[in-house]
């Protein structure tokens, strides 16, 4: 009895703080700061970095924009080195006001695909001192910083990659 109080005296002193992983909540509050613009808002994050991500701590992440379209947000660790990619909301223009009369089109602006569904491509994927490519074919459409799934192999499944420009593609964090 004696030696199951002190097993259970010492789990309660282990601190519970002690986090081998990054936090995703410091993460989306980052992100907040950095595109002016609360999760979901215009401008924002689409969505919450997935809370299931076992990324390693990071002592100082660093925030950029994945292209000047603004799109995604790559949060980067040097050392350890991992990236992630937070998709950005979109700015929505409200176009001025117009007689009633004269009818007005909206057309969605929707970016034009560099790889086409059976396109053969080269995926990539590559850190300092080394760098690999395997060849593919894409199963779908995807505009640059846009996500496909690439055969590779028939008898194996096929990966996601991210669209690079055409005929080129890289693995989801070893984009660059």
């Amino acid at each position: 009895m004696i030696r199951h109080s002190l097993f259970a005296a010492m789990l309660i002193a282990v601190p519970a703080t002690a986090q081998t992983f990054q936090s995703t909540a410091q993460l989306d509050e980052a992100v907040v700061q950095f595109t002016g613009a609360s999760i979901g808002m215009d401008g924002g994050a689409q969505m919450p970095v997935d809370p299931r991500l076992k990324l390693a701590r990071c002592a100082m992440p660093q925030f950029g924009w994945l292209s000047d379209r603004q799109d995604a947000v790559v949060i980067s660790c040097m050392a350890p080195a991992w990236k992630v990619y937070v998709p950005v909301r979109r700015m929505t223009r409200v176009a001025p006001e117009r007689p009633a009369a004269a009818p007005v089109a909206v057309v969605a602006a929707k970016p034009e695909p560099v790889i086409r569904r059976g396109d053969p491509i080269m995926v990539e994927a590559g850190a300092p001192g080394f760098s690999i490519t395997r060849d593919g074919v894409a199963m779908g459409d995807a505009p640059v910083g846009g996500r496909l799934m690439v055969k590779v192999d028939p008898a194996r499944p096929p990966i996601q990659a991210i669209a690079l420009e055409s005929g080129r593609a890289a693995l989801p964090g070893f984009t660059g």
